[in-house]
């Protein structure tokens, strides 16, 4: 899909649950209210949703075992330690930290992302030597747009390049949104 997606959760997410917020692009939890787990195996279930696939992609074979073979319910910190999910966070953040975390993709070139989720993606799930191919392509791909020319152009103009705004970075609150 090439829009960002974020999966925010207060709750439990177990078997189907995880898979779904495994499948998201970031995933961002409530500190004492979120749990993850995979009970499948204890059932005599395998995972059917890509949990098998994306955990040990994430956080390594050894610990997608322990997370699928365990059968054991993980906390939002130990996901987090993991690499399970992207972040957790104290409940009263979570909600005000997933609507900025996904703001400032709404202005952001569509083409831009579209292509930069495609490089990660193959990247992470390829050999290093395509992922560079189509990193390669793809930002050849970015730099032809004329959308992104106009927005090259609007952020020297903003100070890209000026001392300032290449330690602050203020200037891309100050570009204009592209649909």
């Amino acid at each position: 899909m090439p829009k960002v997606t974020i999966a925010k959760i207060e709750g439990r997410a177990r078997g189907g649950g995880s898979e779904i917020a495994l499948a998201m692009d970031m995933c961002f939890t409530a500190i004492g209210k979120a749990i993850f787990g995979h009970p499948e195996v204890a059932i005599g279930l395998v995972p059917g949703g890509g949990a098998t696939q994306r955990l040990p992609r994430l956080m390594g074979r050894g610990r997608a075992l322990e997370v699928l073979l365990g059968c054991n319910d993980l906390s939002a910190e130990l996901a987090e330690r993991y690499g399970y999910i992207n972040r957790a966070l104290p409940a009263e953040e979570l909600t005000p930290f997933c609507r900025e975390a996904g703001l400032p993709h709404r202005s952001f070139p569509a083409h831009a992302i579209a292509h930069a989720k495609a490089a990660v993606d193959t990247g992470a799930f390829s050999s290093i030597t395509e992922g560079l191919l189509v990193e390669a392509h793809a930002s050849d791909l970015s730099v032809v747009s004329e959308v992104t020319q106009a927005r090259v152009k609007e952020a020297l103009k903003a100070g890209a390049e000026t001392y300032d705004g290449e330690l602050e970075m203020d200037y891309l609150s100050r570009l204009s949104p592209t649909r």
